[in-house]
């Protein structure tokens, strides 16, 4: 399995480096999305207010979430686990390529929780197309597969391009890739990242912290 996942690996590689001319530069051919403030959404319990789980320093730059095991879901309707997220509201797409890029920081003791997840549309056979976990300090696809170890107390940049023709997600961290995986379509998709809390190996709280997420975008 891991002779086939590095193959992969290489081919997803390729694939990039003909899209936009180089393996290195992963945003080379894509358009810049605007993100201003307002469409940066967050999701957090509904029974505390929002500062008491998110924090923005405008000065670095750097947002902070948090949330706790014992935490109530975003509303008094959904039975979903505790978070604290961004969803990115005016950007849901149906076509082309799109890719998250973020600087993330996970600090020690975080577990059992996803950092960054590709959403599908309310109503879809499956929730999600695509979510990165942490558990003990390992960034995960989902619960299953090690995306990359050693990912506390460090800032790391994250690359997730999604491909909604070919149904595909590449990871990469630091510029490496990482994760290429078939994904489940839907009839559209958005971006979230923050923290949201899992079913296993949950600390009592759960954090990470976000800077410079930017959004891209290429047609086919």
């Amino acid at each position: 399995m891991g002779a086939i996942r590095l193959l992969l690996l290489v081919v997803l590689c390729l694939v990039v480096t003909v899209a936009t001319g180089s393996c290195g530069d992963l945003t080379a051919g894509f358009a810049k999305v605007e993100l201003p403030e307002s469409d940066l959404a967050v999701q957090s319990p509904y029974d505390v207010p929002v500062e008491q789980r998110y924090r923005y320093d405008a000065c670095t730059g750097v947002r902070t979430f948090w949330v706790y095991a014992g935490d109530k879901p975003i509303n008094n309707i959904t039975t979903t686990n505790p978070r604290t997220e961004v969803r990115l509201r005016g950007h849901d797409y149906s076509s082309g390529v799109w890719q998250f890029e973020g600087y993330g920081y996970v600090p020690s003791g975080t577990s059992g929780v996803s950092v960054m997840q590709i959403h599908n549309q309310n109503g879809a056979a499956h929730a999600t197309a695509m979510m990165l976990h942490v558990y003990n300090g390992t960034l995960r696809h989902y619960s299953g597969e090690a995306v990359e170890d050693g990912i506390y107390d460090r800032w790391f940049r994250l690359n997730v391009v999604h491909d909604v023709g070919a149904s595909t997600v590449a990871v990469y961290v630091d510029g490496a890739p990482r994760l290429a995986v078939a994904v489940a379509s839907s009839a559209s998709h958005y971006f979230k990242f923050g923290v949201y809390v899992q079913h296993h190996d949950v600390s009592p709280c759960v954090e990470s912290r976000w800077r410079n997420v930017t959004v891209y975008t290429r047609p086919y």
